[in-house]
């Protein structure tokens, strides 16, 4: 399996265990993100990992005994009645500079709640601390609590605390050797988990990876989200609720609750949690407030859980009963709409490749009335940091386009919103393919979205 380039956090992770002084590191991140598979490029032969599950504490400690084995004989023959017994035996046997990680550690939490204290003990001693210590976790909740709490033990302890996020489009091209185009449609199924690109890689075509990890109810990822929501929900239902209703059109509060059939009020903290989990983002208007609007949509911001609850989800009793040809129809029919609405989100996060020695705000959509009290909508708008130029685009995905009428558009869109009034306008296109235009219409390719 080849290592999928996560530099930045590998250059950080080498450079922390390089230092004289003991370092405790945290590595957090969702399920497949390749936490461990970034902690495996700086084990060396002599270090001690160890993978925990949800055994009982005594069952663990043994598994952490049996890893330090290979490096100190017959640390493995004697039984340690505490972890407090076997951290410090394991620190006064050790050789100084070696790596011990600790993976999946909310489960070690689980079943011995003392145990970040005790680490605490031993990290505020560092003068007596003979090893690195990497803890790592898939629980986004749990590992945040432990280190970001302020009464949490481990609370301001970490040397480094790398959270990892999903990766971008250009390393997927890269790694799956397609072309841009291919690259977008490839990244609104798998988006930016290396893992999945890893399966992905394992079949001849999208849709027969589709097929086979997905759609099969034997697939490898036929049940992901379940196994995501595990890692910090105590119950799956209600995300998967919410999820499936999103993905399939409601965006407003207000739809989203008539769906469920609950008051509103009671979606906020699920919703809350989702957000911070990475699987929902909340999208207002450009330019307002997030404490102020009332007009706030929420969508599935995980192209991979987008991907399933548009098309898995919705089609279960289909699948279970092998029939996936109807599915696949569903897929063929609407699949360049959904990869257009996953298009138009990378390009609001590609503006900079504009003109990079401008630096322009995030962008975001825009909708709401004009002037005239009449609804429109834009589909990416920006400004300088200074404030003084606007950035007003337009996403399509479409093989063919007419620049020419979409700047006029443009322009007479821009020309009905009295805040753009005064303002200095670019114009810009994003499109799948090279096209001429005018020239005040800058146009962006899908091969320069995807190039690195």
């Amino acid at each position: 399996m080849d290592f999928v380039n996560r530099s930045v956090e590998l250059d950080l992770l080498q450079s922390a265990l390089q230092r004289e002084n003991r370092q405790l590191v945290i590595v957090m991140g969702r399920r497949r993100i390749g936490k461990s598979r970034l902690i495996r490029e700086v084990l060396r032969s002599d270090d001690v990992y160890m993978l925990a599950d949800q055994s009982d504490a005594t069952i663990q400690r043994s598994y952490l005994a049996s890893a330090a084995a290979p490096i100190i004989p017959g640390f493995n023959e004697v039984v340690y009645p505490t972890w407090d017994s076997l951290l410090s035996q394991l620190n006064r046997r050790c050789k100084k500079g070696t790596l011990i990680c600790l993976d999946e550690f909310p489960y070690l939490v689980k079943s011995a709640p003392e145990l970040p204290s005790i680490i605490q003990r031993l990290t505020d001693n560092r003068e007596e601390l003979n090893f690195h210590l990497i803890l790592c976790g898939s629980s986004q909740q749990m590992m945040s609590k432990l280190v970001f709490d302020q009464t949490a033990p481990l609370y301001g302890r970490a040397d480094e605390i790398l959270r990892l996020r999903p990766m971008n489009i250009f390393t997927l091209r890269e790694f799956l050797s397609v072309d841009a185009v291919a690259a977008i449609e490839e990244y609104s199924v798998w988006g930016g988990i290396p893992r999945y690109w890893e399966i992905r890689e394992q079949y001849k075509s999208l849709d027969e990876a589709i097929n086979f990890a997905i759609l099969n109810p034997l697939g490898v990822l036929h049940e992901e989200p379940t196994r995501l929501f595990l890692d910090d929900l105590r119950t799956t239902i209600q995300a998967d609720s919410l999820l499936s209703v999103i993905g399939n059109g409601c965006h407003r509060l207000s739809e989203i609750a008539a769906r469920l059939q609950k008051p509103a009020t009671h979606l906020n903290h699920p919703l809350n949690t989702l957000i911070e989990l990475g699987f929902v983002r909340r999208d207002i208007p450009y330019g307002e407030s997030i404490q102020s609007t009332k007009r706030t949509l929420y969508r599935v911001s995980d192209p991979f859980l987008r991907f399933y609850f548009r098309y898995v989800s919705p089609n279960r009793s289909l699948l279970v009963l092998d029939d996936s040809a109807a599915v696949n129809q569903q897929i063929r029919s609407g699949f360049a709409q959904f990869t257009a609405s996953q298009w138009e989100q990378i390009c609001r996060e590609s503006i900079h490749r504009i003109h990079p020695d401008i630096a322009w705000l995030p962008a975001q959509s825009w909708w709401g009335n004009d002037r005239n009290s009449k609804p429109l909508e834009l589909d990416l708008v920006s400004e300088t940091a200074d404030r003084k130029t606007m950035l007003i685009g337009e996403c399509k995905w479409a093989d063919k386009v007419n620049p020419e009428a979409i700047l006029t558009e443009l322009k007479e869109k821009t020309s009905r919103l009295h805040w753009l009034d005064g303002r200095n306008i670019q114009y810009v296109l994003f499109t799948k393919h090279q096209q001429s235009g005018p020239e005040q219409l800058k146009i962006i390719t899908a091969g320069e979205v995807t190039s690195s």
